[in-house]
Formats: structure tokens, sequence, C-alpha cells
């Protein structure tokens, strides 16, 4: 019992701290949370986190908060869900309100639009080196389908402009195909 309840105050108090420190939405947030979870506790698999953030960024919602879902749910089901969900929230549910009460004088100060310039810079960078780590990922497996799919929806959206509701669905598509042919030929290999 003792052991679960460190592992619950873990969670809460990680995703609390990394939501409060974390500017620039849910592609910034998701290195982090993979760094604490997959690094530093060993608690997700790196395959694994790759699925959540898949997952969650397909979902509906912030990516933020569905990212912690998954994760507190992985490690400890239903109250690790609700647990890093809270501690998800709880940070920028208090400093947007702290910032209302102060709006006026935020909106008009001139190095508070530069510091949001800075972390605009910032959150690009962070969002670059996430798209980097995971085609690396992609990339080290060497399997084509992949590599295919995600060349296909950046033309798809970049170019051709195709909604990305269409486009997640047809990823979706191609990953159960995959998924369903590798299960298969595993079946076979176990014959």
């Amino acid at each position: 019992m003792k052991e679960k309840l460190k592992k619950y105050v873990v969670l809460f108090l990680s995703t609390f701290q990394l939501s409060a420190f974390t500017f620039g939405g849910g592609f910034v947030i998701i290195p982090l949370i993979r760094k604490k979870f997959v690094e530093q506790l060993g608690w997700i698999g790196e395959e694994e986190m790759l699925d959540l953030a898949a997952i969650a960024q397909s979902s509906p919602g912030a990516i933020v908060v569905n990212i912690s879902i998954l994760v507190g749910y992985r490690v400890a089901g239903v109250p690790g869900a609700l647990l890093t969900v809270v501690g998800t929230v709880t940070p920028p549910l208090i400093i947007i309100s702290v910032i209302s009460l102060f709006y006026a004088a935020f909106r008009d100060n001139v190095f508070v639009n530069m510091a949001m310039c800075g972390m605009l810079a910032g959150v690009a960078a962070v969002i670059l080196d996430v798209v980097l780590r995971l085609a690396k990922d992609i990339f080290r497996q060497k399997r084509v389908l992949p590599v295919a799919i995600l060349a296909g929806a950046f033309v798809a959206n970049r170019f051709l402009n195709v909604n990305i509701i269409i486009i997640i669905l047809v990823c979706a598509a191609f990953g159960v195909l995959d998924l369903v042919r590798r299960q298969r030929s595993a079946k076979g290999a176990a014959s």
C-alpha cells in the first residue's frame, strides 16, 4: 500500500512540475514526459511512449492532457490517470487565473512581449527536436510503411491542403492494417 501511495505522489508531482514549467503546449511536453517516465523512472518503454504520444496527438483535446491521461493510466490505472490530469491542469489554471487579474498590465508591457517572442523561438526549437527524435526512432526501425505514411501525411497536409481529420483516419487505417499484417506474420512464425 505504501509503495502504491508513493507512486501516486510521484505521478502527481511529476506532471504538476512538468506542466508548471513547460511553455509551448503538447509538443513541448512530450520529450519532457519521455525523459521523466522513460529515462528517469523507467515506468514506460521507449516504443510504448511513441505509441502513447501518437494516440495523444490523434485524440481530440489538448495533447498535454491526453498524454498525461495515457501515461497515468499506463502506470497506475484509473487513479493514476485522474492524478496526472489534476497535476497537469492545475498549474495552467493557477497561472491563467493570476494573469487574468493583471491582463491589462501584461498586455501592454514591452518586457512581457519580448519574453513571449523569446519563448516562441524556444518552443519552435523544442518542437523541431521532438520531430527529429520521433523521426529518428522511425527510421531506425528500417520499416518502409511508417516512413511512407509520414511523407504522405506531410505532403497531403502541406501541399494538397487535405483536411487533417482525413489524414488522421487514413493513417489510422494504415496503422491497423500494418498491425494485423504483423500479427499474422507473428502467428505464422510461431506455428
